[in-house]
């Protein structure tokens, strides 16, 4: 018998907020500060979605011939560049703001009965300034909001997701759906055993990148997302 959905985890950057994808130029900015200018664009960009402090050790890996410079002491040192420049551009740059029909989504699945969560890569400082800039940060259509430095290990791993199931009872994965615009988000829904994995267009990747992932389902706007629910879900 098929179940009903429970809790909807959205994805923040790319997904629920507009911000103009400069997110990987700040990252890649944190590293050209330490000297590290061959880092690319596209290398940073591959890295959205991940916990920061780790993306940040496997781009410095990849950098830094002797690994053994690759020190904790270095990693916190960009990851603290990175989180300065974010916690600026989320708070000054125009155009940050609520992703089209994110709050009227999110207002949808809540009729249904459906718990809506936000999760991310950025750690707990920088969501707190996007939550704070955008109006969510004590709305009623957010049900929970966790953050990668809130758990041992970040996405692609369950850990995020199964926080959120925890809180609100929730056992079967398969009345969870992941909606996401990275690969991490895809795999991440994967690794949680959600009914559904949703990529959107929205954000860092095309619809050609994403489906390499293999997401249970794409859609190029939230709106769609309401409609693959009503699909499934038994009230």
């Amino acid at each position: 018998m098929e179940k009903s959905i429970k809790l909807a985890v959205f994805d923040m950057a790319g997904t629920t907020i507009k911000d103009n994808s400069n997110v990987a130029a700040a990252f890649q900015e944190a590293f050209l500060h330490h000297g590290f200018d061959k880092v690319t664009l596209e290398e940073a960009q591959e890295k959205m979605g991940y916990p920061k402090p780790l993306a940040i050790r496997d781009i410095l890996t990849q950098n830094i011939s002797i690994q053994s410079e690759v020190t904790e002491e270095l990693i916190s040192a960009v990851h603290d560049d990175f989180v300065s420049n974010m916690i600026e551009y989320y708070r000054n740059t125009p155009g940050i703001s609520a992703m089209d029909d994110a709050e009227e989504v999110f207002a949808e699945l809540q009729k249904m009965g459906i718990k809506v969560g936000l999760d991310t890569g950025f750690s707990r400082d920088i969501t707190d300034v996007i939550l704070d800039r955008v109006g969510w940060k004590n709305t009623p259509l957010i049900d929970i909001t966790v953050c990668s430095d809130e758990v041992e290990r970040g996405r692609p791993y369950p850990e995020l997701i199964q926080v959120m199931m925890k809180k609100f009872g929730i056992t079967d994965p398969k009345q969870v759906i992941k909606i996401g615009d990275t690969e991490v988000d895809v795999n991440q829904g994967h690794n949680s055993g959600c009914l559904m994995s949703i990529a959107v267009t929205t954000g860092a990747f095309t619809e050609t990148e994403l489906r390499k992932h293999h997401p249970t389902h794409v859609v190029h706007s939230l709106r769609e997302v309401v409609g693959l629910v009503k699909g499934r879900h038994k009230m």
